[in-house]
């Protein structure tokens, strides 16, 4: 032995030696259990580390392979399982500090190589050393040496994240372990300035730097996924953390205080006091404005860490008396920011677009900071700091005011938080805030414009509270008229904007809104009318001023009868200065002759939109108040009572009525320069004459000539701009009427006002909007996906929300119409099949000479034939011309039906008739006439019977296109009118034509039987089918005779043609094999649903009934015997066969119960049926645990089954209920079934296992059971990912809803069961066990809910159920609970915007949690008094950690409050001395709150408690 010690040690020892022999012998004495050296582990550790020094001191030379060698020899020494078990059993081994130094080395060199190739090694040695609390000594014990780690992994962490290459796992893995580390000493650390000296000097920039690349870093898949959802994360949080403890202690606080604040300040508070060397605050910034990274990346990364630096700060200092020492921290953070160098006169563009972005949205964040802190108190920096902050924020509204950022949304809201601070910050600068804030501020990106209109709304609150509106109203119209490129400025008010008017009117006081608009009605008076000829300027400043006139008075609250009187009479003065002043005035000027080329001038056109807007705007106010207010005279009472008479003597529209002494032939000027151009003019006109007809409805006798003359200038005034068919979107404001939105206007004012207008129009024009409608409901089924974006009107947006209203059945002449046109619109997407007029149904359909609905049309006749209005009602035969033009039309369906000559569809015109009848579902149908909805079926049975798909046409589209025809069908079927179409058409008719069709398309499907549009497209058919026929039924007229017919008609189809598959299969139509099953099973069930709903008086029904289905039957069978076999092996059974053979078995078996036979199935069974369903169900017990997820085969066959093992003597030889179960549980065993699958086809397992257990003997019921508890084994969820293990299972996130929380309810279920049923303590024990691998960090709240609630249950269930076995286990029981505080202290601490409130209650759910945990524990558990100081004492090591949220904090607290209600004094003693310095602090406050708050309380509670 002494010859193998001696002969290895010198080896290692000698020069003579190669180092591979060497590497070769270390190894060799490591693993073997032949060499025998003393302290043999330490002396191996001690070789290679002395080794490795002696190289980077240049003492060895060795190549780079050897060292890279000897590198992995440590790693493998390291994490090898031999040191591990050593270190266990106590063994006291370690390492030279050298290595660490030795490391660092290393690490440092790769950082200004910039290369991370040949570290891997390293850093693998330095994660065993960091993990291995004796060997981490090595670190921990020098604190300089961990600190330069830090540093050093911080930089490569950067090169690696700035590089272009992926982002590994291993560095960041190391990294995150040295934070903990360091985080882990640094809270032991005594000296605060040390501390504050290491992170300054050392660890603050390239932790910043590292936040900052991790914060903006574009992950991508090539990136570990480990890194991108957790470590990223935790390190950003350890970031904070160590920023938090190494800047900002609380000792350290009276060193910002004397730095920041003037002297005289500190006098005052700190007389003769010996002032600070450390300046803390020059410190930060010293390191900020250092050069640490890429010029290109410095000052985004000092603007996201101005921020981190000033909340830190606020969290760790932010009290009332601390408030001014805030403000100049912020002050001296902002400092810090590239924007500080345009308030000492830096260039505007040295800040390219991005920095400016950045920089604002820094500043954005201190100024919110500085308002959520509540720093700035306005009357104490007024009278106490000499408007110290005050004068700060001015500079800084200056600043931003003077260089104007209108494109960037963090620019409003700085904004909007210094007025938020104190509006008098920017009222000095209030014209230019207004001018590049809103009137000439470009924000016309979403992204922009919502905080743009956050700002001014603002403004308005603020200035309306403050009664300060005129104000604010006085510096918008100064900076409407100073000169500017009026043509480019946006309109003043959008939509939104005009809602918070609005609201901010309807509480200002109504004289402050007269002022208002007295202001602008004179500024218009005196300065824009006389100077508005010929200059575009002034005719634009005249729109915006006018444009403000309207919001305000469309506004403002109306007057009415409890108005005060001298509010009625300025506002009457004010209407008449609007007229006299201004209308009249716009009128001369545009009563003027002018040459044809003057009349498109842009001055003249504004000022023809001003004048308009004007005048409707006044006519709408005045009748308004008029209404409302029986004190208001309107200033044109006097020829309030001639308002028609134009009208009718003119013999046509006129509007002059309204304005006093204008001429006829002057308003027709007007009227021809507004209508020359698509402008608010021409949108105006249409207003007043649409306010013309209200006022004309309102009088006691119409002028019905008038009202049709108003309603035909409304439509044809936008006739011809609508039948271009080009718009855009409008938001509601008329000012900005342009060509492309005034469509959208107009529309939008047809649409509103169809309840007026539709009296008063022709036909014509009725089947114009009817027209115009479609068209543009065929563009909105075009762009459906773009318009849902859209905020604005569009003319699609209108028409839709127009059919889904309940206004239009209501207009039955438009909903009719509109139904003609949409046949119309068919029949021209449709080719002509044939010259005959019998080829041509859907053209009879819309025929003119035919009255399909004279009864609504006839009093609108009376319009376009007012001088010869006929009385005469029409004759009854003419009537019934329309019914006998439908049933014509339906003959001639049938007939094409049956001959088989349908009309053959490309792909293009079958993606029209899918969005025509797209349009045609939006129909409310009840609304129609029977006839309407006779038409209606008659298009939809033409469509389904009379028209085919061409070869080249997807499949699926076809598929789609039947399936809709076929469930709007089945619409009609469900209406009121749906017994109409027999007036026309026999009820075998037309399933004889659909089943005709769906035979001869289903030739196209053979290949698609397995897709999800096919088993849609049964359905619908099916439905289809079932429906009708009930309705056939119901109907009690020819039940028998249409039965016979369409059962005759199909016992005549064989889609297989006779031909079996083993002989020939060119003929052979499974998809119409299908189609055959599923007739033959709607067929029986609702003939066999009608016969067991029969009175006994009608058994006689019932016989013939029964009669006409048994060759459906034995057809049926016929059927399914084929189909089965037919069917391709390895294939599921074709979707249609189980129902037909579920329903065929329900059939067989409810016919001797009709009868009263009481029979064994054998006896009334017949053979080769009972054979048939025994080789059915054998088929489907061979393919169920083959199904996976696909519940279009899976119910139906469960269904089956239901039936089938209700009558156990079914089963085929010896095979019992048995075999029914273990094929379940094999495929509730396959992992394609989720627990949606399971819960998707519960209620059907749910079914089969009542009957497997209810008709069962004993013994096959005790098989079954132990099945199921087989089943608890879970194998389903392991095989999902190969070899999993319980504890893979709970890091595996996608696991945790599908494992573990359900593994915790069962072991919770089974606990609750008490000391009867779980005997041996052992079993409640290893609870803990399971409780302790269960993850609570990093986990979705919803995850996390489940997690916690489930451990909590299992905690609660063993203190109430197992006391006994809870004693002898409290360790555990405490660890499990304490991992429950800890996760709620870490998911309940604050972070500024709690975001979701939902979120938070769930959080708060689990603080209560733990508080009624807690209670019971000090209220229930006497014996648990020992352990009540640790309780303690683990609490408040973790509340120092964290700042919790005040709601968590209320509860936690409550909870250990009850706690030390078990502590003694000798307790309380125990814990001053032995928690550490800071935990001792909070423990102080803790115990301090307990005395004042609940001890106090508690004992007055007692006194009072008998």
């Amino acid at each position: 032995m002494a010859a193998i010690y001696s002969g290895i040690y010198l080896k290692l020892k000698s020069a003579k030696t190669s180092w591979e022999d060497k590497l070769k012998l270390a190894r060799f004495a490591w693993i073997s259990h032949q060499c025998f050296l003393p302290n043999k582990e330490q002396v191996l550790l001690d070789w290679v580390s002395h080794t490795l020094v002696s190289n980077y001191n240049k003492k060895l030379e060795l190549n780079d392979e050897v060292v890279e060698k000897l590198w992995t020899y440590l790693d493998n020494v390291i994490h090898s399982r031999r040191l591990q078990d050593l270190l266990k059993s106590g063994k006291t081994i370690g390492l030279s500090f050298s290595i660490a130094q030795v490391i660092n080395e290393r690490l440092s060199e790769a950082c200004s190589q910039k290369t991370q190739q040949n570290i891997g090694t390293v850093l693998n040695c330095c994660s065993g050393i960091l993990s291995t609390p004796s060997l981490c000594i090595i670190y921990t014990a020098k604190c300089e040496l961990l600190v330069d780690l830090l540093s050093k992994l911080c930089k490569l962490a950067c090169q690696q994240l700035s590089s272009d290459n992926a982002v590994g796992c291993q560095l960041f893995s190391v990294l995150q372990l040295t934070f903990a580390q360091y985080l882990l000493i640094q809270r032991q650390q005594t000296n605060p300035n040390r501390v504050f000296g290491q992170v300054t000097g050392h660890l603050l920039q390239p932790c910043l730097l590292l936040r900052h690349l991790l914060t903006v870093r574009a992950w991508t898949q090539a990136d570990d996924n480990h890194v991108r959802q957790h470590l990223s994360r935790e390190i950003r949080n350890q970031i904070e953390t160590l920023l938090q403890a190494g800047l900002f202690q609380a000792e350290l606080f009276s060193s910002y205080k004397e730095e920041l604040l003037p002297e005289q300040e500190v006098q005052e508070k700190k007389k003769g006091a010996f002032k600070s060397l450390l300046l803390p605050v020059n410190t930060v910034q010293t390191n900020l404005s250092s050069d640490f990274c890429e010029l290109a990346l410095h000052g985004a990364v000092v603007a996201g860490s101005v921020s981190l630096l000033y909340k830190l700060f606020l969290d760790s200092y932010c009290k009332a008396e601390n408030h001014l020492v805030c403000f100049h921290m912020f002050s001296r953070l902002f400092g810090c920011l590239r924007l500080s160098d345009l308030q000492q006169g830096g260039r505007e563009d040295m800040l390219s677009p991005v920095d400016w972005s950045t920089e604002l949205l820094a500043l954005e964040q201190l100024l919110s900071l500085v308002l959520s802190s509540d720093i700035y108190n306005v009357a104490s920096d007024r009278i106490r700091h000499k408007e110290v902050q005050f004068g700060f924020y001015r500079k800084l509204a200056q600043m931003l005011l003077t260089h104007s950022q209108a494109s960037i949304p963090a620019w409003f809201r700085c904004l909007k938080l210094l007025i938020s601070l104190n509006h008098l910050i920017v009222d000095p600068d209030l014209d230019d805030l207004v001018s590049s804030a809103w009137i000439d501020a470009e924000a016309s990106e979403p992204r922009t414009k919502k905080p743009q209109e956050t700002l001014i709304n603002t403004m308005f609150q603020t200035y309306s509270k403050l009664r300060q509106f005129p104000r604010l109203f006085e510096e918008v119209l100064t900076v409407i008229c100073r000169p500017a490129v009026d043509e480019l400025r946006p309109p003043i008010f959008s939509a939104g904007l005009t809602v918070k008017l609005r609201e901010c009117l309807l509480e200002l006081p109504p004289n402050q809104i007269l002022d208002i608009l007295c202001l602008f009605v004179e500024k218009c008076q005196t300065l824009i009318i006389p100077a508005v000829e010929g200059s575009a300027d002034m005719a634009l400043k005249l729109m915006a001023v006018c444009s403000v006139l309207h919001a305000f008075l469309f506004n403002m609250r109306s007057l009415d009868d409890v108005t005060p009187f001298p509010v009625v009479l300025r506002t009457q003065n004010l209407l008449a200065k609007i007229q006299k002043g201004i209308i009249q005035p716009l009128m001369k000027l545009l009563q003027v002759p002018r040459r044809e080329e003057e009349k498109s001038d842009l001055w003249l056109r504004k000022a023809s939109d001003t004048a308009l807007l004007l005048v409707y705007t006044w006519v709408e106010v005045d009748t308004l108040f008029g209404v409302s207010c029986s004190k208001y005279v309107s200033p044109t009472a006097e020829i309030a009572g001639a308002v028609t008479e134009p009208a009718a003597r003119q013999g046509h529209f006129s509007i002059s009525a309204f304005l006093p002494g204008l001429r006829e032939q002057s308003w027709e000027r007007v009227m021809e320069i507004a209508n020359s151009f698509a402008s608010p003019s021409k949108y105006c006109l249409e207003l007043l004459t649409l306010q013309k007809m209200k006022m004309i409805l309102m009088q006691a006798k119409a002028d019905l000539q008038a009202l049709q003359h108003a309603a035909a200038f409304i439509l044809e005034s936008g006739r011809s701009t609508m039948s271009r068919g080009e718009s855009e979107p409008w938001d509601g404001d008329i000012s900005v009427i342009s060509d492309l939105t005034y469509p959208t206007a107009h529309w939008h004012l047809v649409v509103s006002n169809l309840t007026i207008l539709l009296p008063y129009i022709s036909l014509e024009d009725v089947e114009y909007v009817a027209n115009v409608l479609l068209e543009t409901l065929m563009l909105a089924k075009a762009q459906e996906a773009a318009m849902d974006q859209e905020p604005s009107i569009s003319t699609e947006k209108i028409s839709l929300g127009l059919m889904h209203s309940s206004f239009l059945p209501e207009m039955k002449i438009l909903h009719c119409t509109f139904l003609t046109r949409l046949i119309i619109k068919f029949s021209t997407v449709l080719p002509t099949a044939t010259r005959d007029p019998v080829g041509l149904p859907l053209q009879q359909l819309f025929a003119s000479n035919i009255p399909w609905h004279e009864e609504i049309l006839a009093p609108c006749k009376t319009l376009d034939l007012l001088e010869v209005p006929s009385e005469t009602k029409l004759p009854k035969d003419e009537l019934s011309l329309s019914w006998k033009t439908l049933e014509k039309v339906a003959q001639c369906i049938v007939q094409l039906a049956k001959s088989g000559c349908p009309v053959t569809l490309k792909e293009s015109q079958l993606e029209s008739c899918l969005g025509l009848l797209d349009i045609f579902s939006l129909l409310k149908l009840d609304s129609f006439l029977p006839s309407d909805c006779t038409r209606c079926f008659l298009v939809l049975l033409s469509l389904l019977a009379n028209t085919r798909a061409s070869v080249s046409c997807s499949k699926l589209l076809l598929l789609k296109f039947l399936s809709t025809c076929l469930h709007l069908l089945r619409c009609l079927q469900a209406g009121r009118n749906a017994n109409s179409v027999f007036k026309v058409l026999h009820a075998s008719d037309v399933l004889e034509a659909v089943m005709t069709s769906q035979f001869t398309a289903s030739k196209f499907f053979s290949d698609i039987l397995t897709v999800p549009l096919w088993a849609q497209y049964l359905q619908e058919f099916q439905a289809f089918l079932e429906d009708f026929l009930q309705m056939v039924i119901e109907r009690r007229q020819s039940v028998r005779l249409n039965l016979e017919k369409f059962i005759s008609f199909l016992v005549s189809c064989k889609p297989d043609t006779g031909a079996a598959k083993s002989k020939d299969r060119k003929n052979w139509n499974p998809a119409a094999e299908q189609l055959l099953l599923t007739t033959f099973t709607t067929l029986c069930h609702v003939v066999t649903l009608y016969l067991q709903q029969l009175p006994e008086k009608k058994l006689h029904s019932a016989d013939v009934l029964s009669a006409l289905l048994e060759p459906v039957v034995l057809q049926m069978v016929r059927t399914v015997e084929h189909g089965l076999q037919s069917s391709t092996p390895n294939q599921l059974l074709p979707v249609a066969f189980i129902p037909s053979v579920t329903t065929l078995l329900k059939a067989d078996l409810s016919h001797p119960v009709r009868r009263g036979w009481q029979k064994e199935p054998s006896e009334f069974l017949e053979q080769p049926r009972i054979k048939l369903y025994q080789e059915f169900y054998s088929q489907i017990l061979r393919e169920l645990p083959c199904a996976g997820h696909n519940l279009q085969f899976l119910q139906p066959a469960l269904q089956f089954l239901t039936v089938f093992c209700s009558v156990p003597e079914l089963y085929p030889g010896k095979e019992t209920a048995v075999m029914v179960g273990f094929t379940i549980k094999k495929l509730l065993s396959d992992p394609a079934i989720t627990t949606q699958v399971i819960q998707s086809m519960e209620m059907e397992l749910t079914e089969v296992l009542v009957q497997l257990l209810g008709n069962c003997s004993v013994e096959e019921f005790y098989a079954i059971m132990r099945l199921v508890l087989q089943g608890l084994e879970l194998r389903n969820v392991w095989q999902q990912k190969a070899k999993m293990q319980t504890k893979e299972a709970c890091q595996d996130p996608s696991l945790i809803s599908i494992i573990v929380v359900p593994i915790l309810e069962t072991v919770a279920a089974l606990l609750r069961q008490g000391e009867g049923v779980l005997v041996n303590p052992h079993h409640v024990s290893l609870a803990f066990s399971i409780l302790l691998t269960i993850p609570l960090d990093h986990l979705k709240l919803q995850d996390y809910s489940g997690v916690f609630l489930g451990v909590h249950e299992v905690l609660f269930s063993i203190v109430q159920c197992h006391p006994k076995v809870l004693l002898k286990a409290a360790p555990s029981f405490l660890n499990s609970f304490h991992r429950l505080v800890v996760s709620v202290m870490h998911e309940g601490r604050q972070k500024g915007d709690r975001g979701n409130t939902d979120e938070f209650e769930v959080i708060l759910q689990c603080a209560h949690l733990v508080e009624r945990m807690y209670t019971h524990i000090a209220a229930e558990m006497e014996d648990f008094t020992v352990f009540s100081a640790f309780m303690v004492a683990q609490y408040v090591t973790e509340l120092q950690k964290v700042t919790l949220h005040p709601a968590v904090k209320t509860h936690l607290t409550e909870g250990i409050y009850h706690i030390l209600d078990l502590c003694i004094e000798r307790d309380i003693k125990f814990l001053n001395a032995s928690l550490p310095a800071g935990v001792r602090e909070v423990f102080k406050d803790l115990y301090n709150d307990y005395n004042h708050y609940h001890k106090a309380k508690k004992q007055g509670e007692e006194k009072y408690t008998a």
